[in-house]
């Protein structure tokens, strides 16, 4: 039987994001300003034909596999990449004390989007606040980090954004961050995971440090609809 996590993105869009779902009963995708990724019931030709009449033209997706998979002609492909999936199995830890974690709400999406543009934790958009429950750090009134969730395979939730501004680097505030979700996440009876570049080596050991292990080597396929099926 295939693990939830083999197919993230399609078993959140019928499941913990189901409310953020757009699409057919094969194909579901988030909005554009919520984030990019698309999930497939399968991976056919067919479901990639239904997505391509159900998105505007020049749409950018992710697409978020376990094993590499085809892509059609119709759709250009823009990136293919490996990414590690990882699964929290440590110590539940302790609520962060040190540091006040404010909870980032509307006011806060201009911040949150300098922020992830100068640091790059992955997609990231003016919506995508919408996943819920991030948590940020303030030096003077600047952001200078925060995470939060993203995708929500029950009971699999995904802890994301997770960026520090360059000059605050080495106070523990990812860490901070990250514990804090951990223990949010278990005490709802869910399973922290999340993602990482493969070549991210400092990100990697601080998720293995704070209880992570690699699961599995995903495949992440940037496509883009280019002009309309004839």
């Amino acid at each position: 039987m295939e693990h939830l996590l083999d197919n993230p993105i399609w078993n959140a869009l019928i499941s913990g994001n189901n409310n953020l779902a757009h699409g057919s009963s094969e194909v579901k995708y988030f909005a554009e300003n919520v984030a990019p990724f698309v999930g497939f019931e399968d991976y056919s030709v067919a479901n990639f034909n239904m997505l391509y009449e159900l998105v505007s033209n020049q749409r950018v997706l992710a697409v978020v596999s376990a094993e590499e998979i085809t892509i059609p002609e119709n759709w250009k492909v823009l990136n293919n990449m490996k990414i590690l999936q990882l699964v929290f199995n440590g110590s539940v830890p302790q609520e962060p004390t040190s540091q006040e974690l404010i909870t980032l709400q509307e006011q806060h999406i201009p911040a949150m989007l300098a922020l992830t543009k100068m640091t790059n934790p992955g997609p990231f958009s003016e919506r995508t606040i919408d996943f819920g429950n991030y948590k940020g750090i303030f030096s003077n009134d600047e952001l200078i980090a925060m995470a939060g969730y993203r995708t929500q395979p029950s009971p699999y939730i995904e802890v994301s954004a997770v960026c520090t501004h360059p000059n605050h680097h080495g106070k523990g505030y990812a860490g901070m961050l990250i514990n804090y979700h951990i223990g949010q996440i278990i005490a709802a009876s869910g399973i922290p995971y999340l993602h990482s570049r493969t070549d991210n080596a400092t990100a990697i050991r601080l998720y293995q440090k704070l209880g992570f292990s690699v699961r599995k080597e995903m495949t992440f396929n940037i496509i883009q609809k280019t002009k309309d099926l004839i």
